[in-house]
């Protein structure tokens, strides 16, 4: 086997690349980097009924967007090709052959749905053909009869293995089914293909979900029937979703979003997935939980892997993706943001690059800008005891005498730069005995009609214009009087 470890990533282009299949690839491709390995991918298309159009560029894709770039693989080649699963049928055909030869496979002529071939204790297949003589194969062969072939299991004993996340596990034999290797019309099943290609491949690590915790002794029964070296196993613990009553299932659609695709059309970054699914069943040695690409590689650890199943939780994922948009260059948040907001031929167009820069520390992933901004393009109802503020002293009869006086001073401002502005407001909360905080409380809250905006009362002033501003700020002592709740208090 190789001495430079060796990792693969073997999807089946059915769809949508799920959260759990990324994970793996991702800690296939991490593990690879971090000990100067090679990180291989490969399609497994053996089940021709489930593929999908298109699905294997959704691969591509992926791979590239989230960065776990491949060594090897169907579109870039390698030493270990083909690397599409339905390119080496003849392959495997010649290994399952073998197996027969060495007792350790058979040929199963039974069709589906034979009622003599069914266990009768509704275990599975009840292994009607493991013990056909040489004659009766060979005439059911020469008749011409579909067949399939079918593992060997021994019916005793104990089939072991050291798994680097579980440990020592054993299974009784007699537990596991002779499942089919070959199918009837010559393409191998995944349980077969895999043990195949991971050896010709010279796999060293395989890494996949605990889901094929149960699988792994048939794979083993098979490198010791052909006498291959067994590669090392580490299984990863399955993600769980969160569900309405708190309680936790896998990790379905109805948790949410779980593909990476949906999260990127939601305005999620690359980066910042990559960084929380990372997470999902691993922890570093230290307390750090942002983390570049080159980060990951050079901390990531089996040994950090855990055993319990991760929870995929949407307000972390959004924790660390606000992470990484506010780390992003303000020039590449302009750019790539910009589409979100939905603001392309209105006043806020000529206006994004400071919008933008109120934005960027403040959203969790892009398409939260919508709803963040959508006070600016319309003004929302709202209640007046917003205006009602007891750090800032601010009052509903204060709030009528702040607004009146911002109206006096803005009527005749001519710079709506946000210097002058800020000079303005500052001038006026002098002359008011105020400082500027408890000024602009009852401004913001006019002009927004929220108790929380991205920026400030000067910022969303220059964003309005004055025109507007100004008609917001009127309302607002118009609101105030309309409720009657000025007069007499």
């Amino acid at each position: 086997m190789s001495e430079i470890v060796r990792t693969r990533f073997a999807p089946s282009p059915t769809g949508y690349m799920h959260i759990g299949n990324l994970r793996t690839a991702l800690f296939a491709y991490l593990f690879a980097k971090s000990q100067n390995g090679k990180f291989i991918l490969r399609i497994e298309d053996t089940d021709q009924g489930r593929y999908v159009e298109g699905s294997i560029d959704v691969i591509y894709d992926t791979l590239r967007t989230a960065g776990l770039i491949h060594d090897e693989g169907p579109d870039i080649g390698g030493d270990y090709g083909p690397y599409t699963q339905s390119e080496r049928k003849d392959i495997y055909k010649k290994y399952a052959l073998e197996l027969v030869e060495k007792g350790a496979a058979y040929y199963c002529f039974c069709q589906k749905g034979d009622k003599e071939t069914e266990s009768q204790d509704g275990g599975g297949y009840d292994r009607h053909c493991r013990n056909l003589s040489p004659e009766e194969v060979k005439a059911q062969l020469d008749a011409g009869k579909p067949y399939v072939i079918r593992q060997r299991i021994p019916l005793e004993g104990t089939t072991s293995w050291n798994d680097l996340v579980y440990g020592e596990i054993s299974v009784e034999n007699s537990t596991l089914d002779d499942q089919v290797l070959l199918k009837s019309d010559g393409m191998p099943t995944y349980n077969f293909a895999n043990v195949v290609d991971d050896h010709l491949m010279d796999i060293t690590h395989i890494i996949r979900g605990s889901e094929y915790l149960s699988s792994n002794p048939k794979y083993l029964l098979l490198y010791q029937a052909f006498g291959w070296e067994t590669p090392q196993y580490i299984h990863l613990p399955i993600i769980n979703g969160r569900n309405a009553d708190g309680s936790i299932s896998k990790l379905s659609k109805r948790h949410g979003a779980v593909s990476f695709q949906a999260l990127i059309e939601q305005g999620y970054l690359p980066q910042g997935i990559i960084n929380y699914i990372a997470l999902l069943g691993w922890s570093p040695k230290s307390e750090q939980e942002i983390f570049t690409m080159d980060e990951l590689i050079s901390q990531f650890s089996i040994e950090g892997v855990h055993k319990s199943p991760a929870v995929f939780d949407y307000q972390k994922l959004g924790w660390v993706d606000g992470q990484h948009i506010t780390a992003l260059d303000p020039a590449v948040f302009i750019r790539d943001a910009f589409p979100y907001a939905q603001i392309s031929g209105t006043f806020l167009e000529a206006k994004w690059p400071k919008l933008a820069s109120l934005l960027q520390s403040r959203i969790t992933k892009y398409s939260d800008i919508p709803e963040k901004i959508a006070f600016l393009q319309q003004m929302p109802g709202y209640d007046v005891s917003l205006y009602i503020h007891k750090k800032n002293k601010s009052t509903l009869e204060s709030s009528t005498a702040i607004l009146s006086r911002a109206i006096e001073c803005l009527t005749s401002q001519e710079d709506w730069s946000e210097e002058a502005l800020l000079a303005s407001m500052t001038a006026l909360a002098g002359d008011m005995g105020l400082k500027l905080g408890p000024l602009t409380w009852p401004v913001r809250i006019a002009l927004s009609g929220l108790m929380a905006t991205p920026g400030g009362a000067i910022d969303i002033l220059y964003l309005l214009g004055k025109e507007e501003s100004l008609r917001r700020l009127a309302d607002g002592i118009r609101l105030i009087e309309k409720e009657n709740l000025v007069d007499g208090k």
